[in-house]
């Protein structure tokens, strides 16, 4: 399912893409990027999506929304990507925050506009949250979790859970709107361009503050962790109900995880048995990982969570039950006590010093 390609074959739209544009015309292709960005950073999630942008031919322009403590420097780092052409910076206190309700006005403002041929967002919780109510703004049907680029206008999307493939073909001449399963597409270079920065203002501000009335941000709790973020981590060790609790949860997984310099993830069951916070849950409803080492502890291997991480590079299972469906996408099986294999295992590693 993952797509493979180098950045410079990504850069080049396909014969394909020239040849069957239903409704577009080669002059009209341009795409508008969501970014996503923390503390003036942008996250890794964006550089995916503009890998898949690139895919579709014309020039690239990246959307920064913020308050003036972030935009800014976000807006420096978004034109250094390679291939972005433009960036629109969006400083405002209603974007602080990211609220879907002013930052989807945003974005329906600046596409009707500037007139986009494709409007884009990470299939993230931010992405997820605010293109479909853009779409709804602008009155076009949005695709969700595109994995792989055809044509302008033809995308292939997973459905049931990842376990089948369905080719989506939009039509008529509104723009296309479109979240990107970022573990698809290679991201694209961090630095290397020199885009223009424009300041957004007037009326594609205006929209925003006035939708800002629709909710309201009232605090957040921040766990804050050396360990690296669950969805861009190298290594993710995942529990499931199977360590019967919180603690095991921490001492069992957490010292797994540290040695080798990974993320601790977890199934929903685990989650909704109240052993892990839902913002490490991986699934269908959760997200969408695809490191380079996925163990799964005690993970039974429901639908809902292979969906989340079977494009992962290399996954081992550790379950008591041989039989379980966990072994079907497994490239290594361990069949016993998690209680017994997690301690020698992580005796072992210490053996050969941390794994970072």
């Amino acid at each position: 399912m993952a797509l493979a390609r180098g950045w410079a074959a990504a850069l080049r739209p396909s014969s394909r893409a020239l040849g069957a544009l239903s409704g577009l015309s080669l002059r009209s292709l341009s795409t508008l990027v969501l970014a996503e960005h923390k503390g003036g950073a942008l996250q890794p999630s964006t550089l995916h999506t503009v890998a898949a942008a690139a895919q579709l031919g014309g020039p690239l322009t990246l959307l920064v929304a913020g308050d003036a403590s972030s935009a800014g420097a976000a807006a420096q780092a978004a034109s250094r990507v390679a291939g972005v052409a433009a960036v629109l910076a969006a400083e405002d206190p209603c974007l602080a925050h990211g609220l879907a309700e002013p930052a989807a006005a945003l974005l329906a403002a600046v596409e009707r506009k500037r007139d986009f041929s494709h409007v884009l967002a990470a299939s993230s919780s931010y992405g997820r949250n605010v293109l479909p109510r853009a779409a709804a703004l602008l009155d076009v049907q949005a695709v969700a979790d595109v994995s792989q680029v055809l044509d302008p206008s033809t995308f292939l999307r997973p459905i049931y859970a990842g376990n089948a493939l369905a080719t989506v073909r939009a039509l008529g001449q509104g723009p296309r709107l479109l979240t990107v399963r970022t573990t698809a597409f290679a991201p694209a270079p961090a630095s290397g361009g020199s885009a223009p920065v424009e300041a957004v203002a007037g009326e594609e501000l205006a929209a925003a503050q006035q939708a800002a009335g629709g909710s309201e941000w009232v605090g957040e709790d921040v766990r804050k962790s050396d360990r690296p973020e669950l969805a861009q981590a190298r290594v993710v060790v995942a529990g499931g109900r199977a360590l019967k609790s919180a603690d095991n949860f921490r001492t069992l997984l957490g010292a797994l995880a540290d040695r080798l310099g990974g993320a601790v993830g977890a199934s929903r069951a685990a989650v909704d048995a109240g052993y892990a916070p839902n913002d490490l849950q991986v699934g269908q409803t959760g997200k969408v990982v695809a490191p380079d080492l996925y163990i799964a502890v005690g993970i039974s291997g429901a639908i809902q969570h292979v969906a989340g991480m079977s494009s992962s590079k290399v996954i081992v299972a550790i379950n008591s039950d041989g039989e379980a469906p966990i072994y079907q996408v497994a490239d290594y099986g361990l069949v016993g006590d998690l209680f017994k294999i997690l301690p020698e295992l992580e005796a072992e590693l210490a053996k050969l010093g941390d794994l970072q």
